[in-house]
């Protein structure tokens, strides 16, 4: 067992590695037709279900088969006419037995495709939780998730009916085996030579390679349920990706001077082949130039960059680099020549050292710094305590958006690349940070070929070649001076931005002093962003509680009478065995009888055989349908509980590092699937085993009470094996669940990031880290195994022994006439079937171990009450909501670093129907007082007063049904434009007339309309589907159709081009009115008509006022709105 143990566990290894390699060698194209989160539920629950298939139930299965194919053999040998009418309906067991296994798989298959796409969503939502909270979106999520899993349940309780039939028919074929050897064994002891040795010799040999051909069979059904989770799995290991990035194949030109060049592309996106995207367009970047592409959103400028990335082929034309075709260099060659900032920075959850040297193998810390120094963000990394060793955290959740682009350009700039793309490089930065930082990419683009996107146009004035797209084709080229010129699109473009500020008379020094100080505050600032990780605080995994199996009981107490029945039919199914007992003595007697009287009592005998198999068919069927309906329900409610849990919690536990997405949804599937391995069927095993031994020793005492006492003497011996697999099996749960979960977020961190993965050519670097991880587990389970099949040989050993010592001291109790022939076999008979049942039940204990931790596991979780309950019903509701807000002298540290002060001591009032924007630097803690606002965490000291009451004493769901939000990164989900619109408000259904003013406020109707689907259209995981601006206007949408009296919007605009940011910015000033709006934005443009404009600094309020107040105090607003002009 030591060693089918070790080979499953080091198969599913490489197989896991296979799997998340081909995942890493897709192109893009096939990965957006392909649910990721799917992808990565694969990859744990349906590879769990290929182990459990090649591990010890292989050996089982191969130990009963084999065993079985001897007795028959033996069988041939002694006595072959006796054995051929026995086997005469092996042919009938087959054909049933292969029907039910193909039914068998087909079911596990649907069932785990049900699973799949519950956990892609499961890990959609955790991936999304702040806008999921924010729009009150839990429930709706819950109920969504119940629908597949729902769904799943179904065909588990179809699954364990076909489990349980097909026990039932195997048995009921073995039970008419016995009627038949009996009456042929009678007629031939009657008729030919055969004696009674000869006959218990071939039947007992056929019967029991029967036994153990339904004992192989039940094993087989897991080997089964693992083809059905291998054919899924392989065929995603077995497919060739047409874009290949592990590829070897390919030129690697030995030079390159950084000429591109699109000739007549033609493309549309995978998903939306009815779409064009680029029509037939033909643009030229020479070595060393840089060309600005500018234009609306979703004209094809994002696209250009994917193409010349490789992540798309064209539909028709051709990209050249240096005159070669993409299609013929190797993909990643071309790859560790091209930087790249996008538009919406990707950080991994490793320290800003780490995500720096992303960029360039092997980079030194002179690389790392000089490349933080080019992109100015050195100096806040610098003065954090940890400095180039702060963990960013899942996603960069711990820096601020400006923050995480810095870092972004710093990993760009590290490798020093010949091509140099930037999609909205610098959209997230405060004003004094993109001013500096654009001198440093101006800087860096020297030398080399730079492809840039912006929408802020004053980044692009100094490009080589200013390009104008529309609808996908390039409608005007040339510098700033010739396009300003022509008076076209980029005219309009730049004079629809704000100009210098009249009040101009600042002498540029004064101004690049002002520009110093705020920086120095930035930098200081920037601390309070700090991820140090101070994990004392948290619970460690080994503090579980108890979980008694009664608490499991209680959450199937609504199926008692399905658990009732299935308990009954386990008891009678048990109790058959040794009523068998007692059948089989009958029979050795009546062939000791003269002819007649044997023909007759044989007769009888056959037909009770034929009524217990019946009896077996029926209440196998019954037990397994009934045990499924309660399993599954079981399941059902473990899983919804631990999601509905996981929603509930406040946002500080998701920003602990073992609760990041991957682990939770990994613990998703895995704990349930182990509770539910160890309950159902095998609740239904361990009934069969207690009533099959109990009755058995009942009956052994009666009739040989001397015997009945020798066996129960040996058994303690085989017990205690079980129990040293029972703690071995619980052990090996614990540190293999912690493995996995540290597998799992790593590949779903990749995975839900692969284009930023590709485009650094991090593939192998993710695969060896996944690799990593898994193999501490393999070695862990080296030991454990080796433990495990030590006790499993001494439990199965243990029966051997025990049966060859009733043997022996039956024949003695015969010799002496203490007992009878007759009772001795009836004793044997109880006892061996009891001891099989025990040996067959030992199997059963590494699951039980498992169950019990991931049982332990859940109950904490569904335990645990956060201090902010998203589904409290407490708090107040008032009927009337002023709106106003004030913070009163708050300070707040995030709770995985309480030592780190974000605000400290702020004071900020607005009043109802007031506009207020925040401005600083990034960092300084704009956002953290929108995450207070929407409460996601509360004050450590001070107070939060909203529309006159604490934020504390109003019922959460409440207060975010009056706030409405739009965040810096839009988050979209996988579901069509109107169902995300409609999201904003999940307290009603929302009307289509509802979702189409909406998305007219937003400037977002004529482009949905444009679509095939129109509001229909999936936007795809994340709004991949969609362009950046595209999806910022949905988002916006979604935040204006709730309707909120409360509006905040963080960055609301960024993401948009000029000419759509402009009308979106009227619709958000319609918008604003009648209710109380705080919005922050580094495009001041945006803010000049707030009623109050309030610059933070450290936490607090630095300096506050309207525009022009602001302006006539030159300090430091005026001098970001200084370095805002064109």
């Amino acid at each position: 067992m030591y060693m089918w143990n070790m080979a499953a566990e080091r198969t599913v290894f490489r197989i896991r590695k296979a799997f998340f390699r081909s995942l890493l060698r897709q192109n893009i194209g096939w990965i957006e037709m392909n649910n990721i989160s799917a992808l990565n539920t694969r990859l744990t629950g349906d590879v769990n279900h290929i182990q459990s298939g090649i591990g010890d139930r292989m050996a089982n299965s191969i130990y009963y088969l084999s065993s079985s194919i001897a007795l028959i053999i033996y069988s041939f040998i002694e006595g072959w006419e006796l054995t051929l009418v026995i086997l005469s309906v092996s042919p009938f067991i087959g054909v049933c037995s292969s029907m039910l296994l193909k039914a068998h798989a087909l079911m596990s298959s649907k069932e785990q495709a049900a699973y799949a796409r519950a956990g892609s969503i499961a890990e959609e939502v955790l991936g999304s939780i702040k806008a999921v909270v924010s729009y009150g979106g839990q429930q709706k999520e819950i109920d969504r998730y119940k629908i597949y899993v729902n769904e799943a349940k179904k065909r588990g309780i179809l699954k364990s009916f076909v489990v349980g039939f097909s026990m039932g028919v195997n048995n009921f074929c073995v039970y008419c085996l016995y009627a038949i050897s009996i009456w042929y064994g009678g007629k031939k002891v009657r008729d030919d030579d055969y004696d009674l040795g000869k006959v218990l010799l071939v039947m007992v040999s056929v019967l029991l390679g029967s036994m153990h051909l339904g004992k192989a069979l039940d094993n087989i059904q897991h080997v089964a349920s693992a083809r059905g989770a291998a054919a899924k799995v392989y065929e995603v290991i077995d497919r060739v990706s047409e874009i290949d990035s592990s590829s070897p194949t390919g030129e690697k030109p030995a030079t390159l001077a950084g000429r591109i060049r699109f000739k007549n592309v033609h493309f549309s996106y995978p998903a939306r082949p009815d779409v064009t995207v680029l029509d037939g367009l033909t643009i030229e970047a020479k070595p060393g130039q840089t060309v600005a592409l500018i234009g609306s959103s979703g004209c094809g400028k994002s696209t250009c960059v994917q193409l010349l990335l490789r992540f798309y082929d064209p539909l028709r034309g051709q990209v050249f680099l240096d005159d070669h075709d993409l299609k013929d260099l190797n993909v990643n060659w071309l790859r560790r020549h091209i930087g790249i900032v996008s538009q919406e920075p990707v950080l991994f959850d490793k320290s800003i050292g780490e995500n720096i040297r992303y960029g360039m193998e092997n980079a030194t810390m002179e690389d790392v710094i000089r490349a933080s120094k080019e992109a100015n963000a050195f100096s806040f990394i610098n003065a954090l305590p940890q400095k180039f060793d702060t963990m960013v955290g899942e996603r960069g959740a711990q820096l601020s958006g400006g923050q995480k682009q810095r870092i972004a350009i710093a990993r760009a700039l590290v490798s020093n690349p010949k091509i140099l793309l930037l999609d909205e490089a610098t959209s997230a930065l405060d004003l004094e940070s993109e001013s500096i930082v654009q001198e440093a990419l101006d800087k860096a683009r020297k030398g080399r070929t730079t492809l840039v996107i912006a929408h802020r146009l004053s980044t692009v004035r100094t490009a080589d070649v200013i390009i104008g797209l529309n609808k996908g084709k390039s409608v005007e080229m040339g510098t700033h001076e010739e396009l300003m010129e022509k008076q076209g699109i980029y005219y309009d473009l730049v004079t629809s931005q704000t100009d210098l500020p009249d009040e101009n008379e600042q002498s540029l020094d004064d101004l690049k002093k002002k520009e110093n100080k705020v920086k120095q505050k930035a930098d200081s600032s920037a601390v309070a962003k700090d991820s140090t990780k101070e994990t004392d605080e948290y619970e460690d995994d080994e503090d579980l509680p108890d979980a008694p199996f009664t608490r499991l009981f209680k959450m199937n107490i609504n199926e008692l009478h399905y658990i009732i029945i299935g308990c009954l039919s386990s008891g009678i199914i048990g109790g058959i065995q040794p009523a068998f007992g007692l059948i089989f003595a009958e029979m050795v007697e009546a062939f000791s009888k003269p002819d007649d009287e044997m023909r007759d009592d044989l007769r009888d005998v056959s037909l009770l055989f034929v009524g217990l198999g019946v009896l077996y068919l029926v209440f196998s069927s019954l037990m397994g349908f009934m045990f499924g309906l309660s399993g599954e329900a079981l399941t059902f409610r473990i899983r919804t509980a631990t999601f509905r849990a996981m929603l509930r919690q406040e946002m500080g536990w998701y920003d602990r590092p073992e609760n990041n997405t991957g682990c939770l949804t990994t613990r998703l599937a895995n704990d349930a699937s182990l509770v539910h391995g160890a309950t159902g069927t095998q609740i239904a095993f361990i009934i069969q085993l207690l009533c099959n031994i109990g009755i058995g020793l009942v009956i052994s005492f009666i009739v040989g009470w001397q015997l009945t006492l020798v066996a129960l003497g040996v058994i303690p011996f085989v017990t205690a094996s079980f129990y040293i697999q029972i703690k071995v099996a619980a052990g090996d749960a614990t540190g293999r669940t912690k493995a996995l979960e540290a597998a799992g977020a790593i590949a779903v961190e990749c995975m839900e990031n692969i284009r930023t993965v590709s485009c650094l050519c991090r593939e192998e670097m993710f695969l060896n880290a996944y690799s990593d991880a898994l193999v501490d587990m393999v070695n862990r389970r080296h030991k454990s195994a080796l433990k495990s099949g030590f006790a499993y040989g001494m439990a199965n050993g243990g029966v051997f022994f025990t049966l060859g010592v009733l043997f022996i001291y039956g024949g003695y109790l015969i010799e002496v006439k203490e007992m009878d022939f007759k009772d001795v076999v009836i004793v044997l008979v109880c006892i061996l079937y009891g001891s099989a049942y025990l040996g067959e039940g030992s199997s059963l204990f590494p699951s039980v171990g498992a169950a019990k931790i991931a049982a332990r596991r859940i109950f904490k979780l569904t335990d645990a009450v956060p201090t902010i309950d998203a589904f409290s019903t407490e708090g107040a509701q008032p009927k009337e909501f002023g709106s106003n807000i004030e913070f009163k002298g708050v300070h707040f540290s995030y709770p995985t670093r309480p030592s780190v002060p974000i605000l400290q001591g702020l004071n900020l009032t607005v009043d109802p129907g007031q506009t207020v924007a925040l401005v600083g630097a990034s960092g300084c803690g704009k956002s953290t007082t929108i995450s207070l606002l929407e409460r996601f965490y509360d004050p450590k000291e001070g107070r939060l007063i909203l529309g006159g009451h604490d934020s504390k004493a109003l019922n959460i769901q409440w207060l975010r049904n009056q706030i409405g939000i739009v965040f810096q990164e839009p988050t979209l989900f996988d579901r069509s434009i109107a169902e995300n619109i409609a999201y904003g408000d999940n307290t009603r259904k929302v009307g289509m007339e509802e979702i189409i003013q909406a998305a007219k406020n937003a400037n977002v109707h004529s482009f949905i309309e444009a679509l095939p689907l129109g509001y229909e259209t999936n936007v795809g995981g994340r709004g991949t589907q969609l362009s950046g601006g595209q999806k910022q206007r949905v988002a916006i949408a979604r935040a204006l159709v709730r309707n909120p009296k409360i509006l905040l919007l963080d960055e609301a605009t960024s993401a948009l081009d000029t000419e759509s940011e402009k009308i979106v910015q009227e619709a958000l000033d319609k918008a604003r009115q009648g209710r109380t709006c705080v919005t922050i934005a580094h495009r001041l443009s945006t803010i000049q008509n707030a009623d109050k404009i309030i610059v933070f600094e450290q936490g607090v309020v630095a300096e506050a006022g309207t525009h022009a107040q602001l302006m006539a105090n030159k300090a430091q607003y005026y001098t970001l709105q200084s370095m805002n002009a064109v």
